[in-house]
């Protein structure tokens, strides 16, 4: 499955490895790529359930998901 995920805070190359790196330890997340100039992570994930870490993997990195 693969879920685009839009986010504020990430204003930076720096900031936006942080998170893709913090999305990719989570169990059943197969790729990240965070894109500062879109305020997007894209994620592929083949677990339902994991969307819940991957949003709080996210908010670890300092950045807000938005609804």
């Amino acid at each position: 499955m693969q879920k685009k995920i839009y986010v504020t805070g990430m204003d930076d190359d720096a900031t936006a490895a942080k998170v893709a790196a913090a999305v990719k330890a989570v169990a059943g997340v197969t790729n990240a790529e965070a894109n500062v100039a879109k305020c997007q992570v894209c994620v592929d994930f083949d677990n339902d359930g994991a969307e819940a870490a991957i949003n709080d993997a996210i908010s670890s990195a300092g950045v807000v998901v938005l609804a």
